[in-house]
């Protein structure tokens, strides 16, 4: 296990980039403590695999360093870094059987036969594939040789970190959901400082104890599932976090209050307007009333989703999103929106800005 630290790192793909829009990896700088498990998440194109290749070894940063514990491991081969990574699509040894594929990393550092046997055993047993272990792998689905190579991946103990790149892409959604769990179990038995690239929220919200939400090639947050929900640093963290994500309103800022669509809506504290001012509401926080108090809106369509209502609304020509409990009444009457009290968050450029001191 280690702490893994990026120093001043970027990436591009160019071989002479000259502005910032040129990397495909912008300027970060982090550490990631040891024995966390991190999601990366983003859109497709953000960044996040190459960030987990750079980390891995399989490509060499534009400029900066990667440190294991303090060791600068920039320019080391993937071998000497002790780790193990589990890419996209299914790596496996055709030729092999079920046990061989799982077995092969332990065999390599020469591990007694007994120990070999009892951890691909167990093994096995997470990925439910213990009745398949004479099998070769050459005839198996594409999802059985999926859950071989996140197998092999978790089969050693002794690896400084767990990288995986996006793997359950392959994989039956019923069966995902299992082996998040175990993912999940692997983490709080053994403690692997464990990476996992993804695209998809509910895989990193369930997976990590920290999830690095990335966008057009820049971490714009790193924090816990509830930290992205209540506070997002970026809009984009807002919008892309939540389903649905969060409403966006521009809105004119002076002090405690901003004026949206000419309504006033009154703040947690006191705000100096900097830039393009907007305001940030989740559907959860949405409330309709009747009656001259609020933003005008108009229901467009309501939505069943079984454990609660999804409300369309039309404010001033756009889509704004309200949620309601499966049993609650909506009134037909309802014109107006008001949000829940110290639910709203208030952004300049994009970025999430606090109020300022001694009046929160």
């Amino acid at each position: 296990m280690a702490s893994i630290t990026l120093d001043n790192l970027a990436h591009s793909y160019l071989p002479d980039p000259r502005s910032e829009s040129d990397f495909a990896l912008k300027e970060l700088n982090h550490e990631w403590v040891d024995g966390e498990a991190y999601a990366l998440l983003g859109a497709s194109g953000c960044g996040k695999s190459t960030l987990l290749n750079i980390i891995s070894g399989l490509l060499i940063p534009s400029q900066g360093r990667v440190l294991f514990d303090g060791k600068d491991v920039t320019t080391a081969p993937t071998a000497d870094r002790n780790i193990a990574q589990v890419f996209q699509f299914p790596v496996v040894y055709d030729t092999m059987t079920v046990y061989e594929n799982l077995a092969f990393p332990l065999k390599n550092r020469r591990m007694e036969p007994a120990e070999i046997q009892r951890r691909v055993q167990k093994i096995a047993a997470m990925i439910g594939m213990e009745a398949q272990l004479s099998h070769k792998a050459r005839g198996l689905t594409a999802d059985a040789k999926q859950k071989i190579s996140l197998g092999r991946g978790m089969v050693r103990e002794d690896v400084n970190a767990l990288l995986f790149d996006e793997p359950l892409t392959v994989i039956d959604p019923h069966m995902k959901w299992e082996l998040r769990t175990q993912l999940k179990k692997l983490h709080q038995d053994f403690g692997h400082t464990m990476i996992y690239v993804t695209h998809d929220q509910t895989e990193a919200l369930t997976f990590a104890d920290k999830v690095v939400v990335m966008h057009d090639g820049r971490v714009v947050q790193i924090g816990t599932p509830q930290e992205l929900f209540e506070r997002p640093a970026h809009t984009f963290v807002g919008y892309f976090i939540g389903s649905p994500g969060m409403n966006l309103f521009d809105a004119e800022i002076e002090g405690n209050t901003a004026r949206v669509c000419d309504a006033i809506v009154p703040l947690d504290g006191f705000y100096t307007a900097a830039g393009k001012m907007q305001i940030g509401v989740r559907p959860e926080f949405v409330r309709l009333s009747t009656g001259d108090e609020g933003i005008p809106a108009r229901i467009r369509r309501i939505e069943d989703v079984g454990r609660h209502k999804i409300l369309r609304l039309d404010v001033a020509g756009r889509e704004i999103n309200a949620l309601a409990a499966e049993g609650e009444n909506i009134s037909a009457d309802s014109n107006r929106i008001t949000f829940a009290p110290g639910r709203i968050n208030v952004y300049a450029d994009d970025w999430r800005i606090s109020p300022q001191e001694g009046t929160a």
